[in-house]
């Protein structure tokens, strides 16, 4: 799903604190990786590539990589729908490894279905170490709903779910599409469990893997930004990795309640109680945020 900011980020004039000279003790010397979303790419200029640019200005001296997944920004775009996510995690990670620069660690950035991306790096991938995971408007439990779907009270809504799901936990779908990786249908629990190639790994759904749960647990802070108009996120819970409770589609659970974080299958209890996670909240529609507020709550993070 993703970024369609156009852009309420450059649209905000005047001054900003870090562009007027104030400081908030960023070293520039921590790079920062960002991951597009949906139907996005590395370096649309309304898009990743505006967001670079501002981070650029806002922190001197900084490296900012915008991953490009694919050789070409064409290519980019459509792996965003139709590469493994397996496989574009381990083409970002053998890149991060690769890059000199990133040696000595680097924060993260994703968009979107980038952020659950870059989880699946961390957990993954120690090597470069990432520091803070900053994830706008990510679906860390998944998605039980398309795009712009009327909302929870529509037949249309459950029915639309019902066609993907016959075929999204299917090989054919799993390997090709990419957002049926993560589609966590609430009411075939076992389905989604045994049969999603992504989502059900990094989230520990089949077996408790330790070196995931450490690796994620190494991470000085992990932030979730929640945009509370979200009409393209269903649940938008799933941006602070709630979820529906499982067996139905109705009522809805917060990480706290669910069974991933009461038995800490990968540290984020641990990781809450020692401060390390962060939920953030904004007004507004996905991915739609102005200048100043990154600035007043991302910013502090890219240090």
């Amino acid at each position: 799903m993703g970024l369609s900011v156009a852009l309420n980020l450059i649209a905000v004039s005047g001054c900003v604190l870090l562009l007027c000279g104030s400081s908030w003790g960023i070293n520039a010397s921590v790079p920062l990786v960002i991951w597009h979303g949906m139907g996005d790419s590395c370096c649309n200029p309304l898009s990743m590539g505006a967001i670079k640019k501002m981070v650029e200005e806002e922190v001197p001296g900084i490296y900012v990589l915008s991953l490009m997944i694919g050789k070409s920004v064409v290519q980019d775009t459509e792996n965003s729908f139709f590469m493994d996510v397996n496989e574009q995690v381990s083409f970002v990670c053998d890149q991060l490894a690769q890059d000199p620069k990133l040696k000595g660690g680097y924060n993260a950035m994703g968009f979107s279905q980038g952020s659950q991306f870059l989880r699946g790096v961390v957990q993954r991938c120690p090597d470069p170490p990432m520091k803070n995971l900053i994830s706008v408007g990510g679906q860390h439990q998944g998605v039980f709903g398309l795009p712009r779907c009327p909302g929870e009270s529509s037949h249309i809504c459950d029915w639309i779910r019902k066609m993907l799901n016959s075929g999204a936990y299917t090989d054919t779908v799993q390997k090709h599409l990419v957002q049926a990786q993560y589609w966590h249908d609430p009411l075939n629990d076992d389905l989604y469990k045994k049969h999603s190639l992504f989502l059900a790994d990094i989230n520990q759904e089949r077996v408790v893997n330790e070196t995931y749960k450490k690796n994620l647990m190494s991470l000085n802070k992990f932030v979730m930004v929640k945009f509370l108009q979200d009409t393209m996120v269903d649940p938008v819970d799933s941006e602070w990795f709630g979820f529906y409770k499982p067996g139905q589609a109705k009522e809805l659970e917060t990480l706290q309640e669910s069974a991933i974080y009461t038995e800490d299958r990968l540290g984020l209890a641990e990781m809450d109680s020692a401060g390390k996670l962060v939920f953030l909240a904004t007004d507004g529609d996905h991915l739609q945020f102005t200048r100043e507020w990154f600035n007043d709550n991302l910013l502090p993070y890219l240090h």
